[in-house]
């Protein structure tokens, strides 16, 4: 059974090249464009892993995070941002239990890498 990854990204070409890159491995993905359609599609697509954008429509990945480690402690969440946000808004992320973090732009086969360290 293939595993699920979550992505929750709202520029289309981000979602794009992750569609790509996971699909090409196998992967089975979920999309969505905003942080609360996201909160209420976790619980029943049940991902094996998340990989969210910080800065979101609706609610911030901030907030997903913090969902998904109340609820989901053992999902690994792996966090995007924009090089130019916040030293403040990392160090935020990982206290709410991010997995890891990545900087937008970023390398896909860094990114793949990454995920299937978690997913081993």
């Amino acid at each position: 059974m293939p595993k699920r990854i979550f992505i929750i990204e709202d520029d289309n070409m981000t979602i794009q090249i992750l569609k790509f890159i996971f699909s090409k491995e196998g992967y089975e993905i979920f999309i969505s464009k905003d942080g609360l359609d996201a909160i209420e599609r976790i619980p029943q697509e049940n991902p094996d892993l998340v990989i969210t954008d910080i800065m979101l429509p609706m609610k911030s990945g901030l907030e997903i995070i913090q969902f998904i480690k109340d609820n989901y402690p053992n999902t690994p969440v792996i966090a995007l941002s924009s090089l130019g946000e916040e030293e403040a808004t990392v160090l935020n992320a990982f206290k709410l239990g991010a997995d890891d973090f990545i900087a937008k732009p970023f390398s896909p086969n860094e990114l793949l890498l990454r995920v299937k360290r978690f997913l081993k």
